[in-house]
């Protein structure tokens, strides 16, 4: 079974559609795959290993999930109470509907923000990189998108009034400011206290040591001839908060760990209940939408499975069918910008991350290099 899966990701390696990928599954006994091939950084000669750190991105949007719901539990926060008191950021939103030439219209949004909005998307922010009028609107006001690090990025206007609409974006950077305001900690001291230490998760952390960038895979892109090399990404190593949404460092068994938890009926972090709450759809009628990028370096098109429908629970994408790769219905699921993805199957009881770091998100190698990898995990179980 290893080494067909093995030959899948040293064959993407030599083909060039990445240039080096951290691969682990796991099922309810134990860890079934670990793989590590490639290099960190072509032109080097360091592998990569299991002891490789990545930038998560949006792989931390699953992690503050968590600690949302495990302060519902202790009924610090509320789901569906309206924030604006908590935060007062959100008191007052305003809903972008245009633009008078370059002069952006606002209006009220009609009704208030709550937790469950934020964490299923559907609080009527965006992000820049998928919204067209949203970049404009950055573009034209210099206000700072969230990937600058600066706290005054979380002052984008909404899209849409709350509730009304799904749109992937910022939300669950507001939900991690939810965790600092309700439990008195900043999200870095409230996920190592409460996740990251009873899951032995020693290598992931907002603010990564010095060793640990050390062992830190570089971001690639692709040229012209679409040949991947080194780059550099235009964001700060620490931003002004902690970033809810996409700020953490970490190793790919790190992430596992908290998968595997996942699996588990929330592994002690929650109560089965709550797991099983995170785990539905949590969005009704509305579906998830196709991510139409309108930053091309940073994101293609993210269409997950064209022509499935797709909801989201509390953090997670949920597919409504079998997948091509095997994946069960009711499986939850995410993923990170520079194309690092996991996913969690409570049908076939399985868990698996994938780590690259390629730009831009949806690349055509690293999306091939992982879904082979996955079809072949599911072949071989």
């Amino acid at each position: 079974m290893t080494q067909a899966i093995d030959a899948v990701l040293q064959r993407a390696v030599e083909t060039g559609q990445v240039q080096g990928a951290v691969a682990l599954a796991a099922n309810d006994s134990g860890i079934t795959y670990r793989g590590a091939f490639g290099l960190r950084e072509i032109g080097k000669p360091t592998p990569m290993g299991f002891d490789t750190t990545f930038r998560l991105h949006s792989m931390t949007k699953a992690v503050t999930g968590m600690a949302a719901m495990q302060l519902v539990e202790q009924r610090k926060l509320s789901l569906d109470g309206p924030l604006k008191e908590l935060l007062p950021g959100l008191a007052a939103p305003k809903v972008l509907e245009g633009f008078d030439g370059d002069k952006p219209r606002l209006r009220p949004a009609r009704g208030d923000i709550t937790l469950r909005q934020l964490l299923t998307h559907t609080a009527g922010f965006g992000y820049e990189t998928w919204n067209a009028d949203l970049k404009r609107y950055h573009e034209i006001t210099g206000l700072p998108g969230v990937g600058s690090g600066k706290l005054e990025g979380l002052n984008s206007p909404l899209i849409f009034d709350p509730g009304s609409r799904w749109q992937y974006s910022i939300a669950i950077d507001w939900a991690g400011r939810a965790v600092e305001a309700a439990s008195g900690l900043d999200l870095e001291s409230y996920f190592r206290r409460h996740i990251f230490e009873p899951l032995g998760m020693k290598d992931t952390a907002f603010r990564a040591t010095e060793e640990q960038r050390a062992r830190r895979a570089t971001m690639h892109g692709r040229d012209a001839a679409g040949v991947l090399a080194p780059m550099v990404i235009n964001r700060p190593e620490f931003g002004e908060f902690f970033g809810g949404g996409g700020g953490l460092y970490g190793t790919m068994p790190d992430y596992l760990a908290f998968a595997r938890a996942l699996l588990a009926n929330g592994g002690g972090l929650v109560r089965p209940e709550t797991m099983a709450e995170m785990s539905c759809n949590n969005i009704g009628d509305l579906d998830v939408e196709p991510m139409h990028s309108v930053m091309p370096n940073m994101s293609l098109l993210a269409d997950f499975w064209p022509g499935m429908r797709c909801k989201w629970g509390l953090t997670f994408l949920i597919n409504t069918e079998t997948t091509p790769q095997g994946r069960s219905a009711g499986s939850l699921a995410w993923a990170g910008l520079s194309n690092l993805f996991f996913w969690v199957d409570p049908v076939k009881r399985v868990t698996g991350v994938f780590a690259t770091q390629i730009l831009p998100f949806f690349d055509p190698g690293a999306m091939a290099t992982f879904r082979a990898w996955e079809t072949e995990l599911y072949r071989s179980t």
